[in-house]
């Protein structure tokens, strides 16, 4: 038995708008914390990709978009961002309710408490700090739906069946591995890092994000869908061509005055 977490109603958002990739299961964004607005998705031989600024806090946002609950295992650089173990789709993860969404702000250290995501240089990445830095710049989400046990009723002759008989519905399965220790948060010099290295996500501070731990049997062995977002900085992402470059036009009226005389 595995146990998975289950968002709770509080930490849940309102309203619809537009996410970065619609799958069959799940739509997925990533947010900055302190605007609100949604990362810009470019799309690049057959990959997505938003661009990162060393400092910036984000959220992963995913939204339900089936009738029945799903489980998302979320991995950042490679790294479930629950248990903080290498990544693998089998792993522990989040379940939602049918068409919620909500916001995953870090890693989870407890119940009660995440450690804020945050764009950063290599060195400062939470994946190399723990010796892992190999897949830094990618997030993975891993979408499965629950198996829902048929009623009892539809499985016995009808013949047999006196009275009513009321369906049972099972959701099993969940169930976690230790959560990883404390990091010391990342000092001011290494936050500095230069815009134009290649980026990871760093280990910030503790932000309120509480959740409880949930039954959820899944539906198969696989997911049902893998959804895989690339980020880094922009001045790397236009040297790979997945920002187009900008060409510089000439201008009608670049400034005013009157005619003066050639040099």
């Amino acid at each position: 038995m595995l146990k998975f977490l289950s968002i709770l109603a509080a930490a849940l958002l309102s309203g619809c708008a537009t996410m970065a990739d619609a799958g069959s299961l799940a739509d997925v964004s990533v947010i900055n914390r302190t605007t609100g607005e949604r990362l810009q998705v470019y799309r690049h031989n057959g990959r997505m990709y938003v661009e990162g600024r060393t400092g910036e806090r984000y959220a992963v946002e995913l939204r339900n978009r089936t009738g029945g609950r799903i489980l998302a295992v979320l991995s950042v650089d490679g790294v479930n961002a629950i248990t903080g173990q290498t990544a693998a789709a089998g792993q522990s993860g989040y379940v939602l309710s049918p068409w919620n969404r909500a916001e995953i702000a870090g890693w989870r250290k407890d119940m009660s408490d995440v450690a804020a995501f945050y764009f950063t240089a290599i060195p400062d990445a939470y994946a190399a700090r723990t010796g892992r830095p190999d897949n830094v710049g990618v997030i993975g989400i891993a979408v499965y739906r629950e198996y829902v046990e048929p009623p009892r009723a539809a499985l016995e002759p009808p013949a047999l069946a006196k009275g009513e008989t009321s369906g049972r519905f099972s959701a099993a399965d969940a169930a976690g591995a230790p959560a990883p220790s404390a990091q010391t948060p990342e000092s001011a010099a290494q936050r500095n890092k230069m815009a134009d290295e290649k980026l990871g996500t760093g280990h910030g501070e503790r932000i309120h994000a509480p959740t409880y731990s949930t039954e959820f049997r899944r539906l198969g062995s696989t997911p049902g869908e893998v959804i895989t977002i690339y980020y880094d900085s922009r001045h790397n992402l236009i040297a790979q061509g997945v920002i187009p470059r900008q060409a510089k036009l000439p201008l009608p009226f670049p400034s005013g005055g009157f005619v003066p005389d050639p040099s």
